[in-house]
This record gives C-alpha cells, sequence and structure tokens, in this order.
C-alpha cells in the first residue's frame, strides 16, 4: 500500500481537504483508505447501543456487521496507544492510505497551512513533509500546492507515489 500523510495544525483545514482529495482519487477510481488520528477521547458507538453496551461489560472488541459495512471497535483498556503502522496493518489492501494527523510519523506527508494560523511550519523540522497545501505563497524550495484545489494536491499524490 502506497502512503501519504497530511499533517498541519488545528484549523489549517485538514479535514476539507482531505475529504476533497478522497473523492477526487475515487473519482480516478482508486481505491482509498484513511487513517486518522484523533487527539482526544472519541467514539463511534453512542451510549446505550447494543455494541456499546458490550464494550461498558468488559469487552476489549467489538465488530458490527451489516450489509452495508462493519466496524471493528478496540477498547486499549490501558494499553498503549497504536502506533501507525500497526493501525496499517488492520487495513485491507487498497491503492493509497491517507493519513490525517501522526504529525511526527516517519511517512511522506504534505503540510496544510493557512495563513490564519498562527502556529510555526512543520516542515523546516520534518524532512518527512514533501510538500505545502497552502493559500499563500512561502519561503520554502518544497513544491506547494493550491490548498483549494484539491485535483492538484491528488495528482501530486498520485505523481509522487507512482499510484
Amino acid at each position: 500500500m502506497k502512503v501519504m500523510g497530511f499533517a498541519g495544525w488545528s484549523g489549517s483545514g485538514k479535514t476539507t481537504l482531505v475529504e476533497q482529495v478522497i473523492g477526487v482519487l475515487s473519482a480516478r477510481g482508486l481505491v482509498v483508505s484513511l487513517v486518522k488520528h484523533a487527539h482526544h477521547s472519541f467514539d463511534i458507538d453512542h451510549a446505550g447501543k447494543d455494541s456499546w453496551r458490550h464494550r461498558q461489560a468488559g469487552c476489549s472488541e467489538v465488530m458490527v456487521s451489516s450489509a452495508q459495512r462493519w466496524s471493528l471497535t478496540c477498547e486499549l483498556r490501558g494499553a498503549p496507544e497504536a502506533t501507525l503502522d500497526e493501525l496499517l496493518a488492520h487495513l485491507r489492501p487498497c491503492d493509497l492510505v491517507l493519513v490525517e494527523g501522526f504529525k511526527r510519523a516517519q511517512i511522506p506527508k504534505i503540510e496544510v497551512h493557512r495563513a490564519v494560523v498562527t502556529e510555526p511550519l512543520l516542515h523546516p523540522d520534518d524532512p518527512n513533509i514533501v510538500a505545502v497545501a497552502t493559500d499563500e505563497r512561502l519561503d520554502t524550495g518544497l513544491p506547494q500546492l493550491d490548498i483549494n484545489d484539491p485535483a492538484a494536491v491528488a495528482g501530486f499524490i498520485v505523481d509522487y507515489l507512482g499510484v
């Protein structure tokens, strides 16, 4: 599987850009998967639902399946957070995995930057950043992609990874 990450500070537009890029890549016939890192507790289950009740009762893993999708929820219960490599190993084969977050991962990444975000740029300190998707001109030798042109960002990913 080919992997490309998206890294940037909160409010930079990572999720919006990734969503749009997925649409472009999928329309090109590529099978795309996603791994997203959350810095906070999250729940894909809802209180009172059967699967939620099973987790609350103590299950370490709960799988829910239907004719449209299946989902596996793993409770860490004090175990260390999974690494990106461990998470990638759970995915079925696909053409491309996009990774949102995991700023420090040792994978090629596109930094997502908007002028309104005042946090420092990541790429000067991260050799794994291969391009910057931005809404302003930056003083960098990296390729600069228009954050508002998801087709150009998708094209860069396809060319860079040889997908």
